[in-house]
């Protein structure tokens, strides 16, 4: 059986040769974000915290009251943090759904953004009410200038790989976030039956969610621990590659550090309790980056 000593231990020896590993390309620093997904302190705390801990900024969603926008910038500016933007729609109704996701997009892109992550459509949703969401964000991308990407989430419109590529082979202008956990989850692999797939959607990426999840869940219960080597390894091989694309071309690349509480986090039965600590585990992604590509 290991101990914690044994375990601690190999956990590191593990995230080294994830950094040696890494590619040596030179160009822009990353920048990793923070999640406030399960931060039980207020706005002010949670940006204090994320300040002192290293994070570059956060991204959180759009918010929709006037108080709360001037509470969020007025925390920014205070702690020197940058934003990305995270829009979408709860509406079971077309019509309805869209509506909202256009209301919160504009206004979201009226702040200028590092970026906006759309949350797009719903995977019950037809395709020509899901190419909507693709034709109005390339429209405000074009105009504003701001970066504006779906992410690969299930329960929406990039719920699959397949159905990713049909987009990307239909729509020049889709941009991507890249949280290929989901897939792992929606096709019980680490995808290696659909490389060709993954690689067509790591060239349309532009921001990174660095949760790893797996064959059965898209979050595995701690990334340091030595049985999800495998998993860890396939996730840094992907962003490896969309890090190597975006220096080479002189862009930024934006991460966010995306473990989530419960329960995306699995728990001990009966307590709910967390069988690990999810600020730890987002602040030890964070630095791993950072050692990882500068």
């Amino acid at each position: 059986m290991m101990n914690r000593r044994t375990f601690l231990a190999a956990s590191g020896l593990a995230g080294t040769a994830l950094m040696a590993s890494g590619k040596d390309t030179p160009g822009k620093p990353v920048v990793v974000l923070a999640t406030d997904w399960g931060f039980k302190g207020n706005l002010t705390e949670f940006c204090e915290a994320i300040k002192q801990a290293g994070y570059d900024g956060m991204e959180m969603w759009w918010p929709g009251t006037a108080v709360r926008q001037k509470e969020l910038q007025d925390a920014l500016d205070r702690f020197d943090l940058k934003i990305g933007y995270l829009c979408g729609g709860s509406q079971t109704v077309f019509e309805e759904h869209f509506q909202a996701f256009r209301s919160a997009l504009e206004a979201a892109a009226a702040r200028k953004p590092l970026y906006i992550n759309c949350h797009s459509g719903k995977d019950y949703f037809t395709y020509d009410q899901n190419k909507a969401f693709v034709d109005l964000t390339g429209e405000v991308a074009a105009r504003t200038g701001i970066p504006v990407c779906h992410e690969t989430h299930r329960g929406r419109m990039l719920y699959s790989a397949p159905v990713t590529r049909s987009f990307i082979e239909k729509h020049p202008s889709l941009r991507l976030t890249l949280d290929i956990s989901h897939w792992c989850n929606v096709h019980e692999s680490l995808l290696a039956d659909q490389a060709e797939t993954v690689d067509k959607a790591l060239e349309r990426v532009d921001h990174i969610h660095a949760r790893i999840g797996h064959a059965q869940g898209p979050q595995v219960n701690d990334p340091r621990a030595p049985e999800w080597s495998r998993a860890r390894d396939a996730h840094f091989a992907w962003w490896d590659k969309v890090v190597e694309r975006k220096r080479k071309a002189g862009e930024t690349v934006t991460f966010l550090t995306e473990f989530g509480p419960p329960d995306y986090f699995p728990t001990l039965p009966y307590t709910r309790q967390p069988v690990s600590d999810q600020w730890e585990i987002n602040v030890y992604m964070m630095k791993l980056l950072r050692e990882r590509y500068g």
